[in-house]
């Protein structure tokens, strides 16, 4: 069990590497296109790419790191559920962390950069803990009756 651990936590540290650099590419290019477009571009840009992202991450996850086979909805809607969470959060963060990096970043239109790298080291690893507990954890069937198997 050990070593299955092990493995499925080494295959986790590669997708994370990837969708780390991915998620936060698409946030940084989003954050880029939309500033100047629309009032708190960053906002905007951390939706759009957590949706993104989250779809992304979903597939690497199921087939690569936890192998799972059907489920595909229902571990789906479990990913929005473990990253939902965790975007929330980040949300509700951004925009005081900007604002306490625009105090001491210069030029400030570094600092939604900055603040978006910082609140992705905390969702790697909540996700981890949440994808293995919750979005892809086995599935314990109850049979009626009380019988065997």
């Amino acid at each position: 069990m050990r070593r299955v651990f092990e493995a499925q936590l080494i295959r986790y540290l590669i997708v994370g590497a990837g969708n780390t650099l991915f998620g936060y590419g698409c946030y940084a290019l989003l954050t880029f296109l939309l500033t100047g477009v629309v009032p708190y571009a960053y906002m905007l840009a951390a939706v759009l790419s957590s949706v993104i992202n989250i779809t992304v991450s979903y597939f690497g996850y199921k087939f690569f790191v936890f192998r799972t086979n059907g489920n595909y909805l229902q571990e789906y809607l479990r990913c929005y559920v473990v990253y939902g969470t965790a975007t929330l959060v980040n949300l509700t963060l951004l925009p005081v962390l900007v604002t306490i990096l625009n105090l001491f970043v210069r030029p400030p239109e570094y600092a939604p950069y900055l603040a978006g790298a910082v609140l992705t080291v905390g969702t790697v690893v909540a996700s981890f803990i949440g994808h293995r507990r919750y979005s892809f954890a086995p599935q314990i069937t109850s049979h009626a009756g009380g019988g065997g198997p």
